[in-house]
């Protein structure tokens, strides 16, 4: 072993240990968001069939409200994360706050719009008559629980920045098991039907929020932090999400494409379609776990104003990301006999997925490295670039998927054309990272 060898591999150790403590329980809490809907799904498809296709319609609407304030959390991620490698954690938890104040104001303007709009909304979506009263009534009553959702949000940012995914974990399984409980009671037992539902998660979603609330109080009062909300550290937090706003939005524009690319193709297209996203939907939880680990890691080295330990941390992230998409491609391969049939008994359904399955496949090790750079620019807060990267592969893979139907392309076409969205971003992150420039030392970028 070299000298040069020798030394590399206690830093690798030590940066294995630290993106394995952050990220496995990332990963467990990324999981269960989503079994929220499926418990509710569960639950309410056993009152009746229109009652879950309302359900269907306004989780659909609640998910997207949610998800455009993702930036909630990785806006906070980096801040506080860069605080505490500077050493000041009042300073840390003061931030954390300011995004937790501004969580509440943007949940309560959701609230004030939902309520009075949920018809209108849920007309929108072409809800049938039958189930569109169930999905106004679902709407309504969980809409209520969104200020709660965002401060979730906000103070999972915190923790994180703090370097703890272990709390949002233990907090998402018992959001996740007093949801189950709720749902089965107010359901069933109070005869509440849809309604019940609703209540349950609003409920099991106020107590997430209340614990977090709980820690992050205890935390500043430990620490000697304001928990008063302040005007300036709440309007820089606004104007740090802006950017990872516009990212997120444009995101969802390309899945938004793609889906009605897919529609166009046809019944058994659109089938296929949705259970090859379902699928690089729970691939990307295991990436975004790294890249969860990257925001936190790579804000507190900058902070610290350790750029050596900042780019070592990257690079070998990008290691983790590429072992991860190599290793999960295989299994993709490996693993289609047993859990395609769970998904679809329909020979024509399953012809048009396989080769487009396979696609997915190869293009998880771009995945992975696509993940870790998004994490790690958005731990140094590089909201700006990342915005601008992502509208930049929107104009490129929008004319793309919209001229597959009429190039007469199918569903492997379609994904071969997320495949490129994917390489887009690669470039676009790569060359920013290798630039340098987004390494900004400091308590503050």
């Amino acid at each position: 072993m070299t000298q040069a060898s020798a030394t590399q591999t206690p830093s690798r150790r030590r940066h294995d240990r630290e993106i394995i403590a952050l990220a496995v329980p990332a990963f467990g809490a990324l999981v269960a968001e989503p079994l929220f809907v499926m418990v509710d799904s569960a639950v309410v498809g056993h009152i009746g069939t229109a009652q879950l296709a309302g359900l269907g319609v306004a989780a659909a609407l609640l998910t997207t409200a949610v998800s455009v304030f993702v930036f909630l959390a990785y806006a906070t991620t980096a801040a506080v994360a860069r605080r505490v490698g500077a050493g000041d954690l009042p300073s840390a938890i003061r931030q954390g706050m300011d995004g937790i104040w501004l969580a509440l104001l943007l949940g309560a303007a959701v609230v004030a719009f939902t309520l009075p709009s949920a018809p209108w909304l849920i007309e929108a979506f072409g809800t049938s008559d039958t189930a569109a009263p169930y999905a106004v009534t679902y709407l309504r009553i969980s809409s209520l629980g969104i200020p709660a959702m965002l401060v979730v949000l906000a103070a999972t940012g915190v923790l994180r920045g703090l370097q703890d995914t272990r709390t949002p974990l233990y907090v998402a399984i018992g959001g996740f098991t007093a949801n189950g409980a709720l749902n089965v009671g107010l359901v069933y037992g109070a005869g509440l039907g849809i309604a019940g539902s609703a209540w349950g998660t609003v409920i099991a979603q106020a107590g997430m929020a209340l614990a977090y609330l709980i820690v992050v109080v205890r935390g500043a009062r430990r620490h000697g932090a304001s928990l008063r909300p302040d005007a300036a550290g709440i309007r820089a937090s606004a104007q740090a999400g802006v950017p990872l706003l516009v990212r997120t939005l444009s995101l969802r524009s390309v899945l938004l494409i793609a889906t009605a690319v897919a529609a166009r193709l046809g019944d058994t297209d659109i089938a296929a379609h949705q259970i090859l996203l379902s699928l690089w939907s729970l691939t990307a939880f295991a990436l975004d776990a790294i890249a969860i680990a990257g925001q936190a890691i790579i804000g507190r080295y900058l902070g610290a104003s350790d750029v050596k330990g900042a780019r070592e941390a990257c690079r070998r992230m990008v290691q983790w990301g590429i072992a991860s998409g190599v290793v999960l491609g295989v299994l993709i391969v490996l693993a289609r006999p047993l859990f395609v049939p769970l998904f679809t008994g329909d020979p024509s359904v399953h012809d048009t997925l396989l080769p487009a399955l396979l696609v997915v496949a190869l293009s998880q090790p771009i995945a992975g490295v696509v993940f870790v750079l998004d994490g790690v620019l958005m731990g140094a807060g590089d909201g700006r670039y990342l915005a601008w990267a992502m509208l930049v592969t929107l104009a490129v893979f929008a004319p793309v998927a919209l001229l597959i139907p009429v190039l007469g392309g199918g569903l492997t076409a379609l994904w071969w054309a997320m495949t490129l969205m994917m390489a887009v971003r690669l470039v676009t992150l790569w060359l920013r990272t290798r630039s340098g420039r987004w390494i900004v030392t400091g308590a503050t970028r």
